[in-house]
């Protein structure tokens, strides 16, 4: 399997970038922006350099430049203009082609320049709900339907894994724990890999002055008991964005309730698109669904306790 995907279809183009597979028809037959090969049965296909030239011909076109503006640039002078508007324009939409744009190229300076300015005007929180997560959606998506490869993928979330270690670390040494609160352990279920979210968690709890038991991904339930000797409350945390599938999730919800809930002061949150299955009316006490973060930090850490 190819680790760096170099062919794409006009419909991987118009996937990528949002523009439509007939307007990109046009401006490569009346501007001649694109030169797309045939193949042997006349379907055209792109290269990589040409996404890369679509990329930048798009960040141009939604920042208000017009598209026979944009064909008589010279061609060395448009990453230039790019590059400089996508680290001056704050706006979300903008933002996130930025950051596409850095994955194609696998441009580690783009990514950090753009996330830098955008974390010293609107915070972290921001940068992460607003820019990363509406990216990584768009990404799956992307993925699954072939536009992008997994070495793409890869890369945007490892540099936003970053991100998350680097203000974690911030948080994890500042305040001295108060052990008549509960200590939240964060984990994913066995097989469950996707821990960008759970990561993210773990920083917004730590924000909010408690501490964690970050164990990351695929926990196989019963080596939780290791856990159950802390004296004070435990209160859990996961996210099922694929494991355990939805036929197993009663299974799942009742065994932890079993072992870890019942007779004890301890809870289970459950956050992903997985968990949003559940009937939240029907789940045992001390068991909680989140729809988001919003009332998990109402419910659980609104209470100050930095010292």
């Amino acid at each position: 399997m190819k680790k760096v995907k170099s062919s794409f279809s006009i419909k991987n183009l118009e996937h990528i970038s949002g523009i439509k597979a007939h307007t990109i028809r046009i401006w490569e037959k009346r501007y001649k922006l694109l030169s797309p090969e045939r193949t042997d049965t006349n379907i055209r296909r792109y290269s990589l350099e040409s996404l890369r030239k679509l990329l930048n011909i798009t960040l141009l076109y939604k920042n208000g430049f017009k598209i026979s503006k944009i064909a008589n640039l010279e061609s060395n002078s448009i990453p230039l203009l790019v590059r400089e508007i996508a680290l001056e324009n704050s706006s979300e939409k903008i933002s996130i082609n930025s950051l596409k744009l850095a994955m194609v190229n696998f441009d580690v300076g783009m990514f950090d320049s753009k996330y830098k300015i955008l974390f010293e005007n609107y915070g972290f929180e921001f940068v992460f709900f607003k820019i990363f997560v509406p990216l990584m959606t768009e990404l799956g998506i992307l993925w699954q339907t072939g536009a992008i490869c997994p070495s793409h993928e890869h890369f945007i979330t490892s540099l936003i894994k970053q991100k998350i270690h680097v203000q974690t670390e911030k948080f994890q040494n500042k305040f001295i724990a108060d052990e008549s609160l509960p200590k939240f352990v964060l984990f994913l279920p066995d097989n469950e890999i996707h821990e960008l979210s759970i990561l993210f968690l773990n920083y917004l709890i730590l924000s909010k002055g408690y501490q964690t038991i970050f164990l990351g991904q695929s926990i196989p339930l019963k080596s939780l008991k290791t856990l159950l000797s802390k004296n004070n409350p435990l209160h859990f945390v996961t996210y099922i964005t694929v494991q355990p599938s939805k036929n197993d999730l009663s299974k799942f919800v009742n065994f932890f309730n079993d072992i870890y809930i019942i007779d004890s002061k301890n809870k289970l949150s459950l956050f992903g698109p997985q968990a949003k299955q559940l009937d939240s009316n029907s789940l045992p006490e001390n068991i909680f669904v989140h729809s988001d973060h919003k009332v998990f930090i109402e419910q659980f850490l609104s209470q100050p306790v930095f010292i």
